[in-house]
């Protein structure tokens, strides 16, 4: 008999649907006009000749885009669709569907308005260029889904380069949220932060912020793993965030795989 379960236990059905409403929609998201044009004054008011006075006021001002805009209210989602959900490499085109989920996400939670940037290109150097000639548009930056560990060189080029939000979703919209997870448990279980063997499997993008977050909110025993095992100090294979990590919360030097690092653990 032919089963109707798909990964994770998730009904094929749910699949098909999900084929079919992106297909019926022809994506998820639009743009919608926050004003009415009925007529020609309208039209004048929204348009030309009226829309030339907001214009000189922020020529004069750049700061006054936000008040005659919508930039303040506008986010970028970037991915070059090297690292899409659990989907890995699969390119800018097939990262859309996702993007354009963020958007909605941004919109229905939150009520920004979000707009997806696909980039077809990996260049990191590129994608820092790309996103700052377009910043005057948006408010904020939401990276999205980009492999690591270019991840960590396109946040830190465009904090550097650019006056708004850079936010990567991957790492900083992860941690917040295993950062409240653990707030509770803790509550829970009457432990206090510093004191808790923590460990994390995992070295990329999510680890490193969670790892960050922690260690700022008071953690101090913490070990992470790769898919080699513990992370340490003296590994000269790792990348220079995998050092960083190691020097920072493997002040024992443990060595050993998952199984070893979860000897005693508290959080995993």
């Amino acid at each position: 008999m032919k089963s109707n379960v798909g990964i994770g236990g998730i009904s094929l059905g749910l699949y098909e649907e999900a084929l079919d409403l992106h297909r019926q929609a022809q994506g998820k998201i639009a743009v919608n006009s926050k004003v009415s044009v009925n007529n020609s004054r309208d039209l004048s008011l929204a348009y030309s000749p009226g829309v030339a006075e907001p214009c000189k006021v922020i020529a004069n001002n750049s700061e006054e885009v936000f008040t005659y805009t919508n930039r303040g209210n506008l986010v970028a989602v970037v991915s070059d669709g090297t690292a899409v959900l659990g989907l890995g490499d699969i390119g800018p085109y097939a990262a859309m569907p996702v993007m354009e989920g963020k958007a909605i996400l941004f919109k229905n939670f939150a009520d920004v308005d979000a707009f997806p940037l696909c980039l077809d290109t990996k260049d990191v150097d590129e994608i820092v260029e790309t996103v700052s000639k377009v910043a005057p548009t948006f408010g904020g930056v939401n990276l999205e889904d980009i492999s690591g560990p270019r991840c960590f060189e396109i946040e830190s080029k465009l904090k550097a380069k650019l006056d708004i939000p850079i936010f990567h979703d991957d790492q900083h919209g992860t941690a917040v949220v295993c950062f409240a997870g653990l707030i509770n448990a803790l509550k829970i279980s009457g432990k206090k932060i510093g004191e808790v063997k923590i460990v994390i499997n995992g070295a990329g993008a999510a680890g490193h912020s969670i790892t960050n977050l922690l260690w700022t909110a008071g953690a101090r025993n913490i070990l992470i793993c790769d898919r080699k095992g513990i992370l340490t100090p003296n590994n000269c294979t790792n990348n220079k965030y995998k050092l960083e990590l190691a020097a920072l919360t493997n002040n024992r030097c443990e060595e050993g795989d998952l199984t070893h690092a979860l000897r005693n653990a508290d959080v995993f």
